[in-house]
């Protein structure tokens, strides 16, 4: 089936189940031909933003009995948000997004790319060589080398993933739909969206006229990690609802990740395996109204925080859920958007050198800040359902599946290739915060309707340094 008669906007929109007559709400302006790829990548990057910023005005005009408010898609500040990390600057200095064993490695028959960013993911791969975690990057890098060069890359995989690291193999697109992991993703919608109880629960209250903050009063339980799940209750956070970001002690998020992405939000760390972190979850989510998870399937589960117990432990609760892989033999593997970019042919088709020339790559983590504004979009939608009929809701979602819609489904316009992209200077849509983590320089939100607000409520703070508690009681 095609779906080339449709523009991105308007696929996107009908896999979040909004009414098609809405988005002639939307005007599009800006510099244009930014995120330069073979691929449509500013066409997947401006209709993800497009309907989260739709979203957010028909919830606002919801809460509101208001007319729903005219949204606005500036494509400089869409190309900027979906670069973020890049432009961060903390005090000055910039983040660092890719650690040395993060990167491309030539095998006997192709390509792998790891991914060793977290410590424990860099021990496991040093530990499948024999390699302390003390090792040198330096040496560390020589020795990878080595050893791949010699090897072919579907061993390579698997003798990782069974250590508990991190590799994929370098695949053309043809190849992932054929395999079985591609295939179970590819024939799922791109939202897959549920009601799962019949509870008349309608909490969300109306909103005065003014401010215009469609998620004000809502209180969101974050469980994600990195950039697509912080990056939807960052937006969730701009919108108004109080988030709480919950991380295990034991697992620290990266800093820097966490200075791009914590903005509007609080922190917290619990332990959900031990009875202290547990009870005061349970407290967190007895007053919650959405709760947001960024971890391969099971990771929770273990826990007993499946859907439909989280849904009948608090009734009307909307749950989003977001994975690297989706469904299939891969849906309980970690994964983040450069391996899914290199599993999918995502790599091989952005490739630049000849045959046999390294894979190349997006011009942003587009998967992740993708879907990242669709499950903030898909929140929103199932707010607003649940405004008019209440009930529990889900929404699933993954960056394998974000994936295909863009090799497959989104037209390709007419956008420059590599290296032809025009130029802009992002410093239009940047701006300087002071915050508990020194000055930061960082993206506007691309987010924006008639009333949205400018920027959000408050800096990012240290790691775990909040008290387990919601804003108001």
């Amino acid at each position: 089936m095609t779906h080339a008669a449709k523009s991105g906007t308007e696929q996107a929109w009908a896999a979040l189940g909004g009414d098609p007559a809405l988005l002639a709400h939307i005007t599009t302006d800006g510099p244009g031909a930014l995120l330069p790829a073979r691929l449509p990548v500013m066409e997947l990057a401006r209709s993800a933003v497009a309907v989260c910023s739709l979203a957010a005005a028909e919830l606002t005009a919801r809460r509101t009995a208001g007319p729903v408010p005219r949204v606005r898609v500036d494509e400089g500040a869409v190309a900027t948000a979906f670069t973020s990390e890049r432009h961060l600057r903390i005090d000055g200095r910039a983040p660092v997004n890719f650690a040395p064993l993060s990167r491309f490695w030539r095998t006997a028959d192709g390509w792998v790319r790891t991914h060793a960013n977290y410590p424990h993911h860099r021990a496991r791969l040093l530990a499948t060589l024999g390699l302390s975690p003390k090792t040198p990057d330096d040496i560390a890098v020589d020795t990878v080398a080595a050893s791949f060069t010699g090897r072919r890359s579907d061993e390579i995989e698997r003798t990782v993933y069974e250590a508990g690291g991190l590799a994929v193999a370098a695949r053309t697109p043809g190849r992932w739909a054929a395999e079985p992991q591609g295939a179970a993703v590819t024939g799922t919608p791109l939202v897959v969206r549920e009601r799962i109880d019949g509870a008349p629960v309608r909490r969300t209250a109306p909103l005065a006229a003014e401010p215009l903050l469609p998620a004000a009063g809502l209180r969101v339980l974050d469980l994600t990690r990195v950039i697509a799940g912080p990056v939807a209750t960052r937006t969730l956070a701009l919108l108004g609802a109080d988030v709480v970001r919950i991380d295990a002690p034991q697992l620290p998020e990266s800093p820097d990740a966490h200075s791009d992405t914590g903005f509007g939000k609080r922190s917290v760390d619990l332990d959900l395996s031990g009875r202290a972190g547990a009870a005061a979850f349970d407290r967190l989510l007895a007053d919650a109204d959405v709760v947001v998870i960024g971890y391969r399937p099971g990771a929770f589960e273990r826990f007993g925080l499946t859907p439909e117990s989280l849904a009948a432990r608090r009734p009307g609760l909307v749950i989003a859920r977001l994975s690297a892989w989706g469904h299939g033999p891969w849906a309980g593997r970690r994964g983040f958007d450069s391996l899914v970019q290199v599993a999918t042919g995502i790599a091989s088709a952005e490739a630049g050198a000849g045959p046999g020339g390294p894979p190349g790559a997006l011009p942003a983590q587009a998967l992740d800040h993708g879907t990242g504004y669709l499950l903030a979009a898909a929140v929103l939608r199932a707010l607003t359902e649940q405004h008019d009929e209440g009930g529990s809701r889900t929404a699933t979602l993954s960056l394998a599946r974000t994936a295909s819609w863009l090799l497959d489904e989104l037209p390709a316009r007419q956008e420059p290739g590599p290296g032809t992209g025009a130029s802009y200077e992002p410093e239009k849509w940047l701006t300087e915060t002071d915050g508990p983590l020194g000055r930061l320089r960082h993206a506007v939100p691309p987010v924006a309707f008639e009333g949205s607000p400018a920027g959000w409520s408050r800096p990012p703070g240290p790691l775990g340094a909040d008290a387990a508690a919601w804003l108001t009681a």
